[in-house]
């Protein structure tokens, strides 16, 4: 079976890039899907329905085009990975977190031990929590093998 896995989060780091190597180098039977990654892509996503005057509309738009893609990634996979990073804050992760709780899919946190207290809730309803990328290959490697 290869498993299709979800990575959720932050945008600003190579994190995807290392779990993609790390599954790729044990030969891990996963395949990866995740949001768009490009930020000024996923912030104009709405603006195909049209100009807005005010922020809010815009980025009301953009989600809801956004979310086309999120939600139906979610659904096929059958793990998600969410990373929270420390510079910014990722409420769309926390969203991604929640939406994986709501719908019983299996989801790993991946952050800075910093970030436990803030992501206490989050971190309650994953799977389990992972500090680096190598560490969440481990655990799809072991996942994956039975």
């Amino acid at each position: 079976m290869e498993w299709n896995v979800y990575l959720s989060g932050e945008i600003h780091s190579d994190w995807r890039e290392q779990i993609v190597a790390g599954a790729s180098e044990r030969c891990l039977p996963v395949s990866f899907s995740s949001a768009v990654t490009d930020h000024v892509a996923s912030d104009a996503a709405g603006d195909r329905l049209g100009p807005e005057s005010e922020g809010f509309w815009r980025d009301h738009k953009s989600a809801k085009v956004n979310a086309i893609r999120t939600r139906t990634l979610i659904a096929h996979a059958d793990i998600a990975v969410v990373r929270f990073g420390g510079a910014y804050r990722q409420w769309n992760a926390a969203f991604d977190a929640g939406v994986c709780a709501a719908l019983g899919k299996p989801y790993i946190t991946l952050h800075d031990p910093e970030l436990v207290h803030a992501l206490k809730e989050v971190n309650g309803a994953a799977m389990a929590w992972a500090a680096t990328a190598d560490q969440v290959v481990g655990i799809l490697a072991y996942a994956t093998s039975g």
